[in-house]
């Protein structure tokens, strides 16, 4: 990943050349995509251990891409947890065969005598208060925890990544820990409600 705080980095063109929020029941490019709704939006998901991934052609010219994900955390994700049992539970995603972000997202309650720190917004490890970061946390669970509210946080995740190609494969996936547990994807899932990709020139 690259930076642009230099004062030498100056961006010469962007264009997005792809942005979806699923409203429009779009999954064009996607593979293993799947549509549900959830608070009255529809989005990608939900998804537990298991790759989705989406293909670009033809972009024009660039030497970065700016990849924004919005996803949805649902239910007990436990951070940073290293029993090897609950946690930890890691969220990433890359590009064609390049993993560019490996992180942690923690539901759980953080009190002075127990917290499930996560490493988000920063890459793992890093220890963070659960739902650092993150734009909305007043959502209901998905499925365990379907009837308490704030069971499911929201981020926004944005990467700037050096790419030249005219084609990309974009894929996200998640290592959640579940032992013992005897339906982990109502356990613990993700889903994402928004992608935007942008191709930036960069000098």
């Amino acid at each position: 990943m690259i930076s642009m705080n230099s004062c030498t980095d100056t961006l010469e063109s962007t264009v997005v050349v792809y942005e979806n929020d699923f409203s429009d029941l779009d999954l064009a490019g996607f593979e293993n995509g799947k549509l549900f709704i959830f608070q009255n939006d529809t989005i990608a998901g939900f998804y537990h251990n298991d790759t989705v991934a989406m293909r670009l052609s033809d972009l024009p010219t660039h030497n970065v891409l700016k990849i924004t994900t919005e996803i949805l955390i649902h239910d007990t994700w436990d951070g940073n947890a290293d029993d090897g049992i609950g946690g930890p539970d890691y969220w990433y995603f890359g590009i064609d065969n390049q993993e560019v972000f490996r992180t942690t997202f923690s539901n759980s309650p953080c009190e002075s005598t127990y917290c499930l720190y996560q490493s988000y917004p920063n890459d793992y490890f890093r220890q963070n208060r659960p739902k650092q970061g993150s734009t909305q946390t007043n959502m209901p669970g998905l499925c365990l925890f379907g009837a308490f509210p704030n069971y499911t946080t929201r981020y926004r995740i944005s990467k700037l990544i050096p790419h030249r190609n005219p084609n990309v494969r974009i894929f996200w996936n998640s290592d959640l820990r579940n032992e013992g547990i005897a339906d982990p994807v109502c356990d613990e899932s993700w889903s994402i409600a928004s992608v935007t990709v942008e191709a930036l020139v960069v000098n």
